[in-house]
């Protein structure tokens, strides 16, 4: 027994060896592309490799030898899967490291450039390169999936995560030991997830929106779809998803177009439509006008008067709920907005552009900046690739702001603080999908490389 747990503690710390090197690789290759478009010469090639080789001798804390160093790695128990869910749990002291790869992607970005990008906000200058690890007590990987993921949200209470893959897959799952497994569940929808949501007053139902235009309703202790709805043929892809934290309805965000080469230019027209969860039908469509560009991302706020919707034009447009009418709206972004989010007080709303863009907008003074970051350095397509809609979540406080990343590691940053933000622990690929905990420190990211983690911070 001891020689086989040894066994799977070697295979562990192998695999995340591979996952690390993988990844620099992959980082290193796409910047060495990014520069030859750039540069277009030899020379600078050579002056990539150079940089690099110099960068990996001075800094032998990060890659001594030329291996990323694993450090310290206690597996518990149970650590290799052995059940539903293939949950790979680990209590980690972790020195690791991509931040090379941070730092020349950043410099490629910025047109080679050896000084860390300095960003001016409230008063205070923070140089964005100083991202410091994030502290970790406890993290767990879901194996589950066999495609990249593309959504992941914790349930209401937080006991359970429901995260989605490109294949049309929907997963069920617990992270606690502590919970019950009963509910742990595939879900096959046969076509690409869009979006997901849990009804807010329990932990019962699941909501999905595919790319074909339907809407499958899951009830997590019956283990079977309790109703399977269709937006109009006009409207197949279901963007978005909320459920009311008050009222038995949700609101879909559908949009006429699909993805393509440029996401955003092809998702076309919106509709927005009020679905009551009780006779499972539609209620009302929300007014968007003639010829709507189409919604992207949907958030209630706390009683669920009111409803934000961000559209591919830039707007923000907010909604009375009670009089299903629009009550006021404002251009927010020069680009594609890709998430939105009400403040934890509600005096204020957050928004992502697809440029990289975030700004957090006061609601009592209507176009008043409160706080803002760029994170384009994170928050980019990467060429040929399927995961354009980057999205955001923020913690229960409202005082830390995950966003997803075109990298191994994703950047959370610190909401009017004095700290610019920490970088997650890395994945073997780009992070597609991000939430938060309803209560306590604890995130999920889901990656390209088909793995959804669970991290608690210390």
């Amino acid at each position: 027994m001891n020689a086989t747990n040894l066994l799977k503690r070697d295979v562990i710390h192998l695999n995340l060896k591979l996952s690390q090197l993988q990844a620099l690789l992959d980082e290193k290759e796409a910047q060495l592309r990014q520069f030859r478009s750039m540069e277009g010469s030899i020379g600078s090639l050579t002056n990539l490799r150079e940089e690099s080789a110099h960068m990996l001798k001075d800094s032998p804390e990060v890659f001594p030898a030329g291996i990323p160093r694993v450090g310290l790695m206690e597996i518990s128990q149970n650590s290799v899967a052995g059940g539903p869910g293939n949950v790979h749990s680990e209590l980690i002291g972790f020195t690791s490291g991509d931040d090379l790869t941070f730092l020349s992607n950043d410099r490629l970005r910025n047109g080679g450039a050896d000084n860390a990008s300095l960003k001016e906000n409230d008063g205070e200058v923070y140089g964005e390169e100083d991202f410091a690890e994030v502290k970790v007590e406890h993290q767990e990987t879901f194996l589950g999936h066999t495609s990249p993921i593309s959504r992941c949200r914790f349930s209401a209470s937080g006991n359970n995560i429901a995260s989605a893959s490109l294949d049309g897959t929907v997963r069920i799952w617990t992270y606690d030991t502590s919970t019950p497994v009963s509910r742990n569940a595939t879900i096959y929808c046969g076509t690409e997830i869009l979006s997901l949501d849990w009804e807010c007053k329990s932990d019962r139902l699941l909501l999905i929106g595919t790319s074909d235009g339907c809407i499958k309703a899951w009830n997590v202790d019956a283990k079977r779809v309790v109703c399977d709805l269709n937006t109009t043929e006009a409207f197949p892809s279901v963007l978005d998803i909320k459920c009311s934290p008050v009222e038995p309805i949700f609101v879909s965000a559908a949009a006429s177009g699909g993805a393509g080469s440029n996401y955003f230019d092809n998702l076309g027209f919106a509709s927005l439509t009020v679905w009551n969860m009780k006779t499972w039908k539609a209620m009302a469509v929300l007014p968007l006008g003639e010829d709507p560009p189409a919604i992207t991302s949907l958030c209630f706020n706390h009683n669920g008067k009111i409803l934000a919707a961000s559209a591919i034009d830039g707007m923000i447009h907010m909604f009375d709920m009670s009089a299903g009418l629009q009550i006021t709206g404002w251009p927010a972004h020069d680009s594609s907005i890709s998430s939105i989010l009400f403040g934890p007080d509600e005096t204020s709303i957050f928004s992502l552009g697809s440029d990289g863009k975030v700004f957090e907008w006061s609601l009592q003074n209507q176009g008043q900046i409160l706080w803002s970051r760029d994170c384009s350095r994170f928050c980019y397509p990467l060429n040929g690739s399927k995961y354009c809609r980057h999205e955001m979540a923020l913690d229960s406080n409202g005082r830390r702001l995950l966003v997803t990343s075109s990298s191994v590691r994703a950047p959370i940053y610190q909401v009017h603080g004095h700290l610019s933000g920490w970088r997650t622990l890395p994945h073997g690929a780009s992070i597609t999908a991000v939430d938060w905990h309803p209560t306590l420190p604890i995130f999920l990211t889901g990656s390209a490389d088909n793995s959804v983690r669970v991290t608690s911070l210390s």
